[in-house]
């Protein structure tokens, strides 16, 4: 039997299970919405403690990244990121455990070969591209803010 495209997608449908998308982005939404709240606490709390709106707001997004390595060192991080799907993963919560999730697999190959060269697997092409796009959009804000 021949498998064209139209085939596979047909196969595949049948044994792909079916994704609860609305439960889905309501999770997401209330999950993402629980992480900014509680950003937004812990911003009142350093003010509270009489710490300098500006260190404040650099403290904030420090500790939700230390707060969700160490959930991923934890093995807590993952089932929460199943629960919520994208709630967790595309907040700076995410970007830290696509750095720390590679080192902490990869730590018994050493700090070289394992955490070293592991380490930005993942992160690694959203740093780059991401750094790249924000190159070239600087580049074009600049040049329309001259011309206009």
């Amino acid at each position: 039997m021949q498998y064209s495209n139209e085939n596979y997608k047909k196969l595949a449908g049948e044994f792909s299970p079916k994704s609860p998308k609305v439960k889905d982005f309501v999770f997401a939404f209330v999950v993402g919405g629980i992480v900014c709240v509680f950003g937004q606490l812990l911003l009142e709390l350093f003010l509270c403690l009489d710490i300098k709106e500006e260190i404040s707001e650099i403290l904030v997004p420090c500790t939700l990244i230390f707060i969700a390595v160490l959930f991923t060192g934890l093995k807590i991080f993952p089932s929460i990121a199943k629960f919520s799907g994208a709630g967790v993963l595309v907040p700076i919560t995410g970007f830290a455990n696509a750095v720390a999730s590679p080192a902490i697999e990869f730590k018994n190959e050493g700090f070289v070969l394992g955490v070293g060269s592991k380490i930005f697997t993942v992160a690694g092409p959203v740093i780059l591209y991401g750094t790249t796009a924000s190159v070239i959009y600087g580049v074009i804000y600049y040049i329309v803010r001259a011309v206009f």
